[in-house]
C-alpha cells in the first residue's frame, strides 16, 4: 500500500473521480443514512474515514494528503447536507445548531486523517529506500 500510484501521476479523469465524485457519492449516501439509521450512518462514516486514510497513501507525504483530505471532506459534508435536505427526513444524528458548520468540521477532520495516511506512507516508502521528489520516484 505504501507503493501506491501517486495521485499526481493518475490521469485527470481518475483524479476527478477519486478526489471529487467518490466523496460526493459517499456524502450523498451518508445524507440518506443519517435520517434512516444511526448505526448505519456511523458504520458508513467509519468506512469513509478508513477510505480517506488510505487515500493519503497516494500522496508524497502528509501535506499532499492534507490538501486532498480537506477538499474531499468538504465535498462529502456538502453532499451529505444536500442529500439529507432533499430526502427530507429527520436526522437521527445531530447536525449541530448550524449544519453548514459540518462542512468545515468534516473538511478539517478529513484533512487530518488523510494527512496521517500520507505521513505513514512516506515513512514506509523511505524505510524501503524509496524517495519521492517533485519530479519523480527514486527507487
Amino acid at each position: 500500500m505504501h507503493n501506491a500510484v501517486l495521485f499526481r501521476d493518475r490521469s485527470r479523469p481518475v483524479q476527478i473521480l477519486l478526489g471529487g465524485v467518490l466523496p460526493l457519492i459517499a456524502g450523498a449516501i451518508a445524507g440518506v443514512l443519517i435520517g434512516a439509521s444511526t448505526v448505519a450512518y456511523w458504520v458508513f462514516s467509519v468506512l469513509a474515514a478508513v477510505g480517506i486514510f488510505v487515500a493519503g497513501f497516494e500522496h508524497r507525504d502528509g501535506w499532499g494528503g492534507a490538501d486532498r483530505g480537506f477538499f474531499a471532506g468538504a465535498i462529502y459534508a456538502t453532499a451529505l447536507l444536500v442529500s439529507h435536505k432533499i430526502v427530507g427526513t429527520t436526522a437521527r444524528v445531530s447536525l449541530g445548531s448550524f449544519p453548514p458548520l459540518l462542512v468545515v468540521l468534516d473538511a478539517i477532520i478529513s484533512m487530518l486523517i488523510c494527512a496521517a495516511g500520507g505521513r505513514i506512507a512516506r515513512e514506509l516508502r523511505e524505510r524501503n529506500g524509496i524517495f519521492v521528489t517533485d519530479e519523480h520516484v527514486t527507487p
